[in-house]
C-alpha cells in the first residue's frame, strides 16, 4: 500500500493544495475502504491569511492541531452542524492547512451514499443529490463519517490517508480522466479583508 509520505505535506501549502488534486483520499471504516478522488481544495496559511483560524499565530484549543506536525487531519465543526477536513501542512509550529472541499467517489459508493443521504442501496439518487453528493467540506465529512473524533489522525497510515492511485489502496482503478485545473478566490470568507482576493481555491474540470 503506497501512502503519501509526511514529506509531501511539509512544503508550501499552496503547492500542496494544487498537488492534491487528482489524488485519492482513503477512509477505512469498519474494515471497508471508502476511496474518493480529490477534486477541490483550498489553502489556509496562519502567518498571513486572515481567513485562517490561526491568523497571526493565534493558538487556541481548537487550533492546536494546526500547530502540530504536517500530515495530520485537522477537523473542526462549523455552524454547530458541519465538519470540515483539513490536511496540516508546513513545518511544525507553522499553522497552515489544505481544506478538502470536494471529492468524487471511486470505491464504496453505496456506503458513502448511505452515510451522506441515508439512501438504501437500491434507491437511485435524484439529479440534485448526484450534483451535490460530495461538493462541499461538510458533505465530504458526512459521506466519509469524519467528525472531531478523527481530529489529529495521522495521514500517513490507516484509517485515513492519501495515495497516488486507487490501486494503491487495494481497489480497482477508476477511469483515466483528462482534467484541467482551475484557480479562483476561496468561498465564504467575506470577512477576511485582503485575503478575500487570494487565488487559493483549486478545482478540477474532469472529462473522459
Amino acid at each position: 500500500m503506497a501512502i503519501l509520505h509526511r514529506k509531501f505535506y511539509s512544503g508550501d501549502t499552496v503547492e500542496t493544495a494544487r498537488a492534491l488534486l487528482g489524488k485519492y483520499l482513503v477512509r477505512i471504516r469498519d474494515g471497508e475502504p471508502l476511496v474518493c478522488r480529490i477534486t477541490e481544495t483550498e489553502t489556509y496559511v496562519g502567518r498571513m491569511d486572515k481567513a485562517c483560524h490561526a491568523y497571526g499565530y493565534r493558538r487556541t484549543p481548537r487550533t492546536e492541531t494546526l500547530f502540530g506536525p504536517p500530515g495530520h487531519a485537522y477537523i473542526y465543526l462549523i455552524y454547530g452542524m458541519y465538519h470540515c477536513l483539513n490536511f496540516v501542512t508546513e513545518p511544525e509550529g507553522e499553522p497552515a492547512a489544505v481544506l478538502i472541499r470536494g471529492l468524487s467517489p471511486v470505491w464504496g459508493e453505496q456506503t458513502i451514499r448511505r452515510l451522506r443521504f441515508g439512501a438504501i442501496e437500491d434507491k437511485r439518487l435524484s439529479a440534485y443529490q448526484r450534483k451535490n453528493f460530495l461538493n462541499g467540506p461538510g458533505k465530504v465529512c458526512k459521506g466519509l463519517s469524519l467528525t472531531k473524533l478523527e481530529n489529529g489522525l495521522d495521514l500517513t497510515a490507516p484509517p485515513l490517508f492519501v495515495c497516488d492511485r486507487a490501486e494503491d489502496a487495494g481497489v480497482p482503478g477508476d477511469a483515466h480522466l483528462s482534467h484541467r485545473i482551475h484557480v479562483s478566490k476561496r468561498i465564504g470568507i467575506d470577512y477576511a479583508e485582503e485575503a478575500v482576493d487570494f487565488p487559493w481555491r483549486f478545482y478540477l474540470e474532469e472529462k473522459e
